[in-house]
């Protein structure tokens, strides 16, 4: 993976990034966009490959619908926290996780005067996960972001897969916390004032009823669903196979300053043997090596002298997306 990294961004070694780097940084906001964006495509890869899956999801009995509340509210963030044990069947796989929250139409009368401003009618609406630190301060990692009409009224969902599979890697024995941060569509006050006018249930007491925020995990029963060539779904523990291996950014001690977005991520790995020809006439052994792979978004740090810069970039071959056994890289089926 290190390898990977450096021949993507042209380096020899691994960038010099220190803690005193971080202080004072500052994303800027086509950076940010740039993100996001290319987020999404990860998300929509993610999701075109799970067409049917998602019957047999919705034909599960007890996908947890897990309620929320709301620890912290203004006009512009939101913080909620859910209770996540026991959510997580044993032997089961979360393979989506949708967060809904239910958005209120302004009240005409509060919105700002839009005199000479060009027409908004939208708001960025970003969700981060919340990792909360042993010296009781946190960190915040954006995982899905959208624009929301101002004017609408009804429930809005996120995709906050990454934020579990990650809580699930580094914080099962506390609930897991999400921000909700509420921005304008584009710089400017006007933008911004606008967005103000963005209110999901809870950010005014009076309405607490109208409902509160919801996770829905969507899980795979692995004994009874487990993806094809998935070591979980492999009665034959020694044959090759994708078996889970998670990358914690945060805890190599290379990237967890270089690398800001993700703070980690599920990158698989192959395992197992492969069955030998009796004869191979001298092209060497089968192997379990990467069959199919995927790219992954980052943002990272860039030394430039003494100036530190944020770039954006997709990774390839990030991702294992299936295994199998191969002779001088030639498939075999």
């Amino acid at each position: 993976m290190k390898d990977a990294i450096l021949q993507k961004l042209g380096l020899d070694e691994v960038p010099k990034i220190h803690k005193r780097d971080l202080e004072n940084l500052v994303i800027p906001v086509h950076m940010k966009n740039k993100y996001i964006s290319m987020l999404k495509l990860h998300h929509n890869r993610q999701r075109r490959s799970l067409p049917s899956l998602a019957g047999i999801l919705r034909g599960i009995p007890g996908n947890a619908d897990i309620a929320g509340e709301f620890v912290y509210s203004d006009t512009t963030r939101q913080r909620m926290v859910f209770d996540m044990n026991t959510r997580i069947p044993e032997n089961s796989e979360v393979t989506m996780a949708e967060l809904k929250l239910f958005k209120k139409a302004p009240n005409k009368r509060s919105m700002p005067d839009r005199k000479n401003h060009r027409l908004v009618t939208n708001a960025r609406v970003s969700i981060y996960w919340v990792e909360m630190l042993e010296n009781r301060s946190n960190r915040t990692y954006l995982v899905d972001s959208r624009l929301i009409p101002i004017h609408e009224t009804g429930w809005k969902s996120f995709d906050v897969t990454q934020a579990v599979h990650y809580w699930s890697k580094t914080q099962q024995k506390t609930p897991m916390h999400l921000e909700v941060w509420i921005e304008g569509e584009r710089p400017g006050s006007y933008a911004a004032d606008m967005a103000k006018s963005v209110h999901f249930t809870t950010q005014d007491q009076l309405h607490n009823t109208l409902g509160k925020p919801e996770l829905i995990l969507y899980t795979l029963n692995l004994e009874d669903f487990g993806s094809r060539g998935d070591c979980e779904n492999n009665p034959d523990k020694d044959t090759c196979c994708r078996e889970k291996y998670f990358i914690n950014f945060r805890a190599l001690t290379w990237t967890q300053y270089w690398i800001i977005e993700p703070a980690g991520y599920q990158a698989y790995r192959c395992a197992g043997g492969c069955k030998q020809p009796k004869r191979n006439y001298g092209y060497g052994e089968r192997k379990c090596t990467i069959a199919e792979s995927a790219p992954l978004p980052m943002m990272y740090l860039v030394k430039k002298g003494d100036y530190t810069e944020i770039e954006v970039a997709e990774f390839p071959n990030m991702i294992v997306e299936s295994c199998a056994c191969t002779m001088d890289n030639i498939s075999i089926v």
